[in-house]
């Protein structure tokens, strides 16, 4: 027994008329979002890439979570994740967020650990 999936995005914000009009929303959406990637991987402006938020320059916390954003419209729009039950979408939606801040801080401070080594602990680089 099927049923109608929502027509609309952003909670309600933007309705669409059909599935093929849904589809080409979400589309200019996601490809807004690659774009926005794009051009600060090409531009690469110099405050996102001298300043540093626990220990990462802004550059790469700004590609990590336009990432993230992406991966979660995929999933919510896509993989109709809209339509389940709210135990559902938290339990696919928080436990990868959860992994993935905990692999950012377990790499984030190994690298500091591993960079302190190299940096203090040996005369010379020698790779």
């Amino acid at each position: 027994m099927a049923h109608e999936h929502k027509l609309e995005i952003f909670r309600g914000l933007v309705k669409f008329k059909s599935n093929t009009q849904k589809i080409w929303g979400v589309l200019i959406f996601l490809s807004i979002v690659t774009a926005v990637e794009v051009a600060l991987g090409i531009t690469k402006p110099r405050f996102l890439t001298h300043n540093y938020f626990i220990g990462m320059k802004l550059l790469n916390w700004i590609f990590i979570i336009l990432t993230l954003v992406k991966a979660y419209y995929i999933a919510w729009d896509f993989m109709h994740l809209r339509d389940e039950k709210s135990s559902l979408r938290r339990a696919i939606v928080w436990t990868p967020i959860f992994l993935v801040c905990y692999l950012i801080f377990i790499l984030l401070f190994e690298a500091d650990y591993i960079y302190n080594v190299f940096k203090e602990g040996f005369v010379a680089w020698n790779f």
